[in-house]
């Protein structure tokens, strides 16, 4: 009768079934170690039954990278797109959906930040279109800050694209350190990150920018100085 109910349940059903446990999986043993055996057993299928419904390990592999990152890009399009926000507010609110995503689904971020080099072309293609996806919604975010900013400075899209690289690279680097810290939660880990890059980007959108000092001259050594 188990089986029979097993049978019964839609096919997008079971998929998303046996991509919950890959993902658990691929996270726990890495994509090369990780046995389609154990995927199945865990699933309660037959081996067969994974095949046929996603046919190949690595088409298992893409399809758990592919959810994953549709998750994150929902929850981040998600918070920032809540209500009239500010643009820190709604940069705060991505990030924070961001932390909250890695520390709720752990298992889900390490198979998207695996390195896909590794892996074959297609899991690596896949791997790069789920960091465009997110790269795009926070390049979005940052393009509408700086478009409703009426302080002197003047930046464009190119400015937009290096700002978000720099959020993003930043952020992806912190869940290292949010691993080594579990008591940090993740409104405070946004609230670390906002006091590095919003702070300076007020600054620069406000008409200030960094320049390097001016050399210091060397020491006069002519005879009769010093």
């Amino acid at each position: 009768m188990t089986e029979k109910r097993r049978r019964r349940l839609p096919r997008q059903v079971r998929e998303q079934q046996i991509i919950d446990v890959a993902v658990q999986v691929f996270s726990k043993r890495g994509y090369h170690a990780a046995s389609v055996d154990e995927i199945a057993e865990l699933a309660g299928i037959s081996k067969p039954m994974v095949y046929l419904y996603l046919e190949s390990k690595e088409g298992l592999f893409i399809a758990c990278l592919r959810r994953e990152a549709e998750r994150l890009v929902a929850a981040f399009h998600g918070a920032a797109a809540e209500g009239e926000l500010t643009p820190e507010l709604r940069l705060r609110a991505g990030l924070r959906a961001f932390f909250s995503f890695v520390s709720e689904h752990r298992d889900g971020w390490v198979v998207l930040h695996r390195h896909a080099a590794e892996l074959s072309a297609a899991i690596a293609a896949e791997s790069a279109q789920a960091r465009r996806a997110v790269m795009a919604e926070v390049t979005a975010l940052v393009r509408t800050g700086i478009e409703e900013n009426d302080g002197p400075a003047r930046l464009g899209d190119e400015d937009a694209e290096f700002v978000a690289h720099a959020i993003v690279g930043a952020a992806d680097a912190l869940t290292d350190w949010m691993a080594d810290h579990p008591a940090e939660s993740p409104e405070g880990m946004t609230r670390r990150l906002m006091n590095m890059v919003w702070v300076g980007m007020r600054n620069v959108l406000g008409g200030e920018t960094w320049t390097p000092p001016p050399p210091t001259p060397p020491p006069d050594t002519s005879p009769g100085k010093g």
